[in-house]
């Protein structure tokens, strides 16, 4: 088991959990039940952890390819297919009707 990111926020965690899960890769979340006004350390932040250590590179490929898509997503606007609202590029639901944006790009 390995370690392959840490943060404060929880749902930064578990967003990267369902990235991996979605793609067959076994997770675990430690230190899920901790808030971080109890233990404001880094050491006991939200933690995920890869399962099977032969896994790692994967699941760390599909996280930097998630971040920079996220990050060249967010400079530019598209209108949603469904309704015509603008969103950010990088948006997999429309905030406005809640239809997907792009079903074929993975996250």
């Amino acid at each position: 088991m390995k370690e392959i990111f840490r943060h404060s926020e929880l749902h930064r965690v578990t967003r990267y959990r369902d990235i991996l899960e979605s793609a067959g890769i076994e997770t675990l979340v430690r230190n899920e039940a901790l808030s971080v006004s109890d233990a404001p350390i880094p050491e006991f932040f939200p933690n995920l952890c890869v399962l099977n250590d032969d896994e790692f590179p994967r699941a760390a490929e599909l996280l930097k390819k998630h971040d920079e898509r996220m990050a060249a997503g967010s400079e530019v606007e598209v209108a949603c297919p469904s309704c015509g609202e603008m969103n950010p590029g990088n948006f997999d639901v429309c905030f406005n009707c809640q239809e997907a944006m792009n079903p074929t790009m993975p996250c």
